[in-house]
């Protein structure tokens, strides 16, 4: 059974006629004759019964219409769903950030996004780096923003920038007078950083384990935003990816460039390597790539 010959049995079913149904179709009469015996060939039995004077519906061609008619009309309208997702006029795109992108480069992003496709949804999910990384691993979102997560043949990264980290200070600290700090510059104060197993928590530890330094941690939390609150109340000092020094200056901290040691890390798009992306998904990414490559 085909659509085609549902189309073709529902158009006689309905006119009653071979010539009218045909000229509905735009079929030839021998060629609508043919598709009707190739549907009642497949389903085993008449479903008109054909007289040279009228055309009628056997028992089963009755029982048949109805389911025809419905059949044809999930048709179109699957038709019509994956058309609109195609041209972007319908669809839902599901991406997974860490918080310190999603809270601040990429509300912006999504306006964009949003105001070239405003048909199309949005999820974000708003989670810690690891979880981005299991999420698209797992495909419970087609994409990720995420620090680059290493040889992992399962995923694909695709960099947008390279983010650079920054000390954070009171806005009352000595140290907002100078254009750069390093650690040392940090050490007399009370350090505030994310909670295990936060991403950034691990790479602040091992970029100064490879200078034989530690990281002493006097408070932590589970949010930057409860860290910018506790740095511009002057509780401490801390270190976060260059990408937050707007929230932390919103917060009432300052922030500083840091050196020795310098802490650099790609930030990109993160994909299932064996995975095709949606239109709209892809549509996404491409925003992403674009409007990060204008701020880079």
């Amino acid at each position: 059974m085909t659509i085609k010959q549902l189309r073709a049995f529902v158009a006689v079913a309905q006119t009653l006629s071979f010539a009218q149904a045909g000229e509905r179709l735009y079929m030839s009469q021998p060629a609508l004759s043919l598709s009707i015996k190739a549907l009642e060939d497949g389903l085993g039995g008449r479903l008109f019964i054909r007289t040279t004077r009228a055309v009628s519906l056997t028992p089963e061609g009755h029982a048949l219409l109805p389911l025809a008619r419905r059949l044809i009309s999930d048709w179109d309208n699957v038709e019509d769903e994956l058309r609109q997702r195609f041209t972007l006029r319908r669809g839902r795109v599901s991406v997974a950030a860490m918080p310190s992108f999603a809270g601040n480069r990429l509300p912006s992003m999504l306006m964009h996004f949003r105001e070239r496709h405003p048909a199309i949804g949005i999820t974000v999910h708003d989670v810690i780096n690891e979880q981005v990384i299991d999420m698209v691993r797992n495909r419970q979102v087609e994409l990720g923003i995420s620090f680059n997560p290493g040889a992992d043949v399962s995923l694909h990264f695709r960099p947008l920038y390279v983010d650079r980290f920054v000390a954070v200070v009171p806005k009352t600290s000595p140290l907002t007078e100078k254009s750069e700090v390093d650690w040392e510059d940090l050490s007399p104060y009370p350090f505030i950083t994310l909670q295990r197993p936060s991403t950034v928590r691990i790479m602040l530890e091992e970029s100064l384990n490879l200078k034989g330094q530690k990281l002493n941690v006097s408070m932590e939390s589970h949010q930057l935003a409860t860290i910018g609150r506790m740095v511009g109340s002057g509780l401490g000092v801390s270190v976060v990816p260059a990408l937050c020094v707007e929230q932390m200056q919103e917060l009432g901290a300052h922030c500083v460039r840091l050196v020795n040691p310098v802490i650099e890390r790609p930030i990109g798009i993160l994909t299932k390597a064996d995975h095709e992306l949606s239109v709209a998904a892809q549509a996404l990414a491409d925003v992403l790539i674009q409007l990060n490559a204008d701020l880079s």
